[in-house]
């Protein structure tokens, strides 16, 4: 994985560039030492590492906007940082950079009952931005994975999903307005608490734009009413393969689940040595959550039954209870944990159409034999956004180049079934130089084009996103102007 040679000029200047924050900082936002910022070498993506020049923890828009406006008229890149969960090494810094983390910044400000929104600070975690409303019979409905620990500023900068996006949408659609500060300082306004705005759709670029056109500080965000009620069945088959094609008949059939998540043999059999859930022992495991009235419930069910029983299902079970549901999604929760501690490994999330399944979850289990690496398949299946996990040993020499070259044919191989390479997790490096398998060199210019009218200097996470031998052109002329 290459990376962009640290800037001599700027690594010579850390003294003045610290002199300088510290004129509009306290002293405990400016972290300088050497082993302190080695807290911030990497993000969930551990493979790469690199420590930062220093670290900053502004605690309001007004400090990340003096903090950006200094290192834009000293020319130093700055990487922002949510709660430094991406998977996709969104966050990883380089040795000349300044790591902006935001987690300091977790305020509600606002909170409007009348017009279903509230307004918090991005550093705010996922699951408490629900915990700040749910007493009142309300939720936020993106719901990743990591939502205990992941930030706002990290679900909007890579548009993140979760279990519950079939029927609510991801964090785009629930993402109302932001309050985001340019590279120069400047604060702007896009959105807000209403449902629509004149104008281009700048909020739809925004989010999901991985740090590389602004730092957004404070978010106004779509709440919902609480459901009547919800039930989660387990329905287990004899082959990955069958339990797909009964993913594509249900979305087929017209049926709106809140979630349909997928788990095969491999990962049913790590959750369960972990959470103990209960999880029948079987090829391959769907949870499918519907929610309404009881009579809508069981009204959907009965769809869902009914459609399951076409592909011979070795289980079907339905919560009876509070608890039993509990237990239902405990080991959907708990699986990237479980698995972490049996192996390392890596976690992809290319998207595909939900009529793909059968093929694409055979060929991945072809692509298993072939590298010789063993995955575990757990993933939103309900709008065919794949989670397979490569189990590697990071400690084995080229284990991880191995791992790579197969996570990359995986990610083509979505592409080719129609989908595309990231449904949640975002490009950072990990999938950076895969994007020209997706976009075509035009496509490619057209983002870029984005990205020198909201950071002309190119100095927003920088050597991200966009393949290096694309940007180069465009890298080389800001080093040039300097």
């Amino acid at each position: 994985m290459d990376m962009p040679s640290p800037d001599p000029i700027v690594l010579s200047r850390k003294a003045e560039l610290v002199s300088r924050l510290l004129q509009v900082l306290p002293s405990d936002a400016v972290i300088e030492d050497e082993m302190e910022t080695r807290a911030y070498e990497c993000d969930a993506l551990t493979a790469y590492k690199c420590p930062p020049l220093l670290a900053v923890l502004p605690r309001s828009t007004e400090e990340v906007s003096a903090i950006l406006r200094i290192c834009h008229e000293m020319n130093v890149p700055v990487v922002p940082r949510g709660s430094g969960t991406s998977l996709a090494g969104g966050a990883l810094p380089t040795a000349d950079c300044v790591i902006l983390g935001v987690a300091r910044m977790n305020d509600v400000l606002d909170t409007d009952y009348a017009n279903r929104v509230i307004r918090v600070q991005t550093g705010r975690t996922n699951l408490s931005v629900s915990g700040a409303v749910e007493e009142d019979g309300f939720f936020y409905a993106p719901d990743p994975s990591s939502q205990l620990a992941c930030a706002i500023a990290g679900n909007i900068a890579m548009n993140s999903g979760g279990a519950h996006c079939l029927k609510y949408g991801v964090t785009t659609n629930n993402l109302m307005g932001v309050t985001m500060v340019m590279m120069d300082g400047e604060v702007v306004e896009i959105g807000g608490a209403h449902l629509d705005s004149g104008g281009l759709d700048l909020l739809g670029v925004i989010c999901g734009s991985e740090g590389q056109l602004g730092v957004v500080t404070e978010a106004t965000l779509r709440i919902l009413h609480k459901p009547e009620g919800a039930r989660p069945v387990l329905v287990g088959f004899d082959s990955n393969e069958v339990a797909g094609a009964c993913v594509s008949d249900i979305i087929k059939a017209g049926v709106l689940p809140v979630a349909i998540e997928f788990m095969d043999r491999r990962v049913i059999e790590v959750v369960e040595n972990y959470a103990m859930a209960g999880y029948p022992l079987c090829e391959a495991l769907l949870i499918i959550e519907v929610e309404g009235s009881e009579p809508e419930i069981d009204a959907q069910l009965k769809l869902i039954r009914e459609i399951a029983e076409r592909h011979n299902p070795v289980e079907f079970r339905e919560a009876r209870d509070s608890d039993e549901a509990s237990r239902i999604w405990l080991g959907r929760k708990s699986a990237f944990g479980a698995m972490g501690q049996i192996n390392d490994y890596m976690c992809l999330d290319g998207t595909i159409p939900v009529s793909s399944l059968p093929m694409v979850l055979r060929r991945i289990n072809e692509l298993s034999e072939e590298f010789g690496l063993d995955v575990g398949n757990v993933f939103h299946a309900g709008d065919g956004n794949m989670h397979p996990l490569i189990l590697f040993d990071a400690n084995k020499e080229g284990d991880l180049e191995l791992c790579e070259a197969m996570g990359a044919e995986i990610l083509k191989l979505c592409v080719e079934a129609g989908g595309c390479l990231t449904g949640e997790h975002g490009v950072g490096i990990e999938k950076r130089d895969l994007m020209h398998v997706q976009y075509a060199p035009a496509d490619l210019n057209a983002q870029m084009a984005v990205k020198d009218v909201f950071d002309p200097k190119w100095l927003l996470n920088p050597a991200k996103v966009f393949p290096l031998d694309a940007s180069d052109t465009r890298r080389a002329l800001q080093v040039a102007a300097e």
